[in-house]
């Protein structure tokens, strides 16, 4: 192989990229509107909360309130026992979390069905999650918690935590039910056929096809389960469970000051912001895949 034959790489600096006027004056100007939009919403938002800042002190009875409800002093006093109560909260949301996911995918399974033979199991199913959906929530634990003891059945346990946590379970199982539903019905059909003509049986199409799409679908709605779950663990303190409420009732009933009570609310506001913002970053994220034509 001579010289002649190996080809020589161009040193010469390649041309910088320049942007056109046209791009430079669009950019400019969509940077000047987002500092715009920024200013305006702060403006905004200040002199609104200033405004009601203004409305509740001037207030007639703003002096008495603030004793009654925004007392530092029995503030930290109920704290404390207010973060003990928490933890038969996160306990109960913990356990009842995993075993309301598991319930309701059962019974939107059931009611999703094919068949004239699974017809009892699917009447079965929609009978259950209409009466646990139309049962308000502290009426079913007023029953599970007052009424089994009642019944002194042999080797059922009367411990209230547990009849409160059973009470969750079947009522927020209905709920999920329903979203695991709408995700399985949400999975066009020509999925589940190009599944079956590939050889698979109704049971694995459903495992391996629809039932991966449909979760994807429906884990928003389920963080917001997960966030309605938490808060209403606070009912079973009906059952004298010594809970977050349960203990800031206490300490409320001992210095007849209702701060223990918005100590309570703020604790269980905190904890299900973490929840919330991540809800809205997945709804967001699956949202920008359906515009550029991803994979739900």
């Amino acid at each position: 192989m001579t010289s002649d034959d190996v080809s020589v790489t161009d040193t010469r600096p390649a041309e910088e990229y320049r942007p056109s006027e046209r791009r430079l004056a669009r950019e400019a100007y969509r940077r000047g509107r987002a500092r715009r939009s920024a200013l305006i919403a702060t403006v905004s938002t200040t002199v609104t909360a200033v405004l009601l800042y203004l409305v509740v002190v001037s207030a007639p009875g703003w002096e008495r309130t603030r004793e009654t409800f925004f007392s530092w002093h029995y503030a930290s006093q109920a704290l404390p026992e207010i973060l003990k109560g928490l933890r038969v909260n996160l306990e109960l949301m913990a356990v009842c979390g995993v075993l309301m996911l598991a319930g309701g995918l059962l019974l939107a399974l059931a009611r999703t069905m094919r068949g004239p033979v699974f017809l009892p199991v699917r009447l079965l199913a929609t009978a259950y999650v209409d009466f646990f959906l139309g049962l308000p929530l502290v009426i079913l634990l007023l029953i599970m918690i007052t009424g089994v003891p009642a019944l002194r059945l042999a080797g059922v346990t009367t411990d209230p935590m547990v009849l409160g946590g059973i009470g969750l379970v079947l009522n927020y199982s209905a709920y999920t039910a329903e979203v695991f539903r709408a995700g399985i019905q949400s999975v066009h059909p020509s999925q589940r056929a190009a599944a079956r003509s590939l050889g698979l049986t109704n049971a694995q199409a459903m495992r391996y096809v629809v039932l991966p799409q449909a979760v994807r679908r429906v884990v928003p709605p389920l963080l917001n389960m997960f966030v309605s779950l938490q808060k209403d663990t606070g009912l079973v303190s009906i059952g004298g469970v010594i809970d977050a409420v349960y203990a800031a009732k206490i300490v409320t009933s001992q210095s007849f000051n209702y701060t223990p009570y918005l100590v309570a609310g703020l604790v269980f506001i905190l904890l299900t912001l973490p929840l919330t913002r991540l809800t809205d970053w997945l709804a967001a994220r699956m949202a920008r895949r359906q515009q550029q034509g991803g994979a739900v």
